[in-house]
């Protein structure tokens, strides 16, 4: 167990961000009224100016080092090469052809469900449940123009496939910290997270797809939508290199540069509008990513003033039996990332404590890994603040007024699938024992 010891008023600033910023917002009914990156200074300024007795190059140290944790640093290069791929891909008109050819084989019916299962294959090939919206969520923009009404229900069903993937995808950054931690293979864990989730997925794509029968769709003849498959051969580039366990960066990196071949040589495109384009694909992800570095900062400081070793006492001290040993590690992991933000980062500072009351209990690593990352992924993908939510939100945004055409509570209203997924690990705790499990 960690020696630091755990001090609740450290996580003041975790405190006065949510006070400050669920109040404004539910008052408000609008998550974009104040910005989530002035509130989080507001909690910095807090850390800053807490425990006076602590020098402040130390909470200054404690706030680079969180900010600069190798996972969000490489969540922020992920993001500007997602932001990238995917504003190539409208400037190439990829994204229209994309959407084309999928009208014009996929019944409207069957649209929603279609993306739901498509961000789950997109999300366990490339390993990022960020990436994965990023690419589809575009796509589901222009599919309003032919699905009236559908935005909503086809960024939820994005974000839930994404999230999906994110927890089962061997190259996600949560299935590796999960494994790691919890010193288990992939193999084995896959296999258990599987049987977890399956019914989730299911009923998700029961309720899409009689759910979407209420859509009409717009006046458009199917067979007069032009596509071109040379156009789609960049995102088939990317799921096929990540697949073949191509790191995600590189699979971006190859996906871009296709893109950018096929602008220059395919479309005559002006090589300086590709630039452009590859900038404000950079320049859309530039809020989310300076949040992340917030976010990661103040928690940082948080977690040098004892605030995460408060919550970890509070949750593990009075453990007495297997069942109870495993709703903590997921207690805790949960509030770990509706702190955090970041389901990766819960896991790596939950996973110690986790494997240490996992060899207290003598509970199975494989079901400990499963339950780390299908909570943290359940957490993650409902959180409005969350990367996942405020990304498939962002793509909505009319630049012109300066507004967007969902918000992150009508993404949330129509997020099944981790809803869904929160009740099967559960029940999963609950109910289906652990074969070493007795009381102790």
């Amino acid at each position: 167990m960690t020696t630091k010891k755990g001090n609740f008023w450290a996580l003041l600033p975790l405190i006065a961000f949510i006070l400050i910023y669920f109040t404004s917002s539910i008052i408000l009914n609008d998550f974009y009224a104040v910005s989530a990156i002035v509130v989080f200074m507001v909690s910095l300024i807090i850390a800053m100016i807490q425990f006076p007795k602590v020098s402040f190059n130390s909470k200054i140290e404690a706030f680079c080092k969180g900010a600069g944790e190798e996972t969000i640093i490489l969540m922020i290069l992920i993001f500007l090469l997602a932001g990238a791929f995917g504003s190539l891909g409208s400037t190439t008109g990829a994204v229209t052809s994309t959407v084309n050819l999928f009208v014009s084989f996929l019944p409207p019916s069957f649209i929603v469900v279609g993306f739901f299962l498509i961000a789950c294959f997109i999300s366990i090939s490339m390993g990022t449940s960020v990436g994965t919206i990023v690419t589809l969520a575009p796509i589901a923009v222009e599919m309003e123009k032919m699905l009236p009404g559908s935005m909503a229900m086809l960024l939820g069903a994005i974000v839930g496939g994404a999230m999906f993937g994110d927890n089962l995808s061997f190259i996600s950054d949560t299935t590796i910290a999960a494994t790691r931690t919890q010193e288990v293979d992939m193999k084995s864990k896959f296999k258990a997270n599987f049987k977890i989730i399956l019914p989730a997925a299911i009923i998700s794509i029961i309720l899409y797809y009689f759910l979407s029968q209420r859509f009409e769709t717009a006046n458009v003849n199917n067979n007069l939508l032009e596509y071109d498959l040379i156009l789609l051969l960049p995102y088939l580039l990317v799921f096929g290199l990540a697949i073949g366990g191509i790191n995600v960066i590189w699979s971006l990196i190859i996906g871009i540069l296709s893109f950018v071949a096929i602008g220059i040589f395919y479309k005559s495109i002006p090589f300086l509008d590709l630039i452009s384009s590859i900038n404000s694909g950079f320049t859309g992800m530039f809020e989310l990513s300076i949040l992340c570095l917030i976010i990661g900062g103040v928690v940082g400081i948080i977690r040098f003033n004892g605030g995460l070793e408060f919550i970890i006492d509070k949750l593990t001290k009075n453990i007495k039996s297997k069942k109870q040993a495993e709703l903590s590690i997921a207690g805790l992991v949960a509030l770990a990332d509706a702190a955090l933000a970041n389901n990766t980062i819960a896991i790596l500072i939950v996973g110690r404590v986790a494997k240490e009351i996992s060899n207290k209990h003598d509970l199975e690593p494989k079901r400990v890994a499963s339950i780390l990352d299908t909570v943290s992924c359940f957490v993650q993908g409902i959180i409005p603040y969350g990367a996942q939510i405020l990304a498939a939100v962002a793509v909505t945004k009319i630049a012109q007024e300066n507004t967007y055409m969902v918000s992150p509570v009508d993404v949330i209203s129509n997020l099944y699938y981790p809803f869904l997924t929160g009740i099967c690990i559960l029940l999963f705790i609950l109910f289906i024992n652990n074969k070493q499990s007795k009381l102790i």
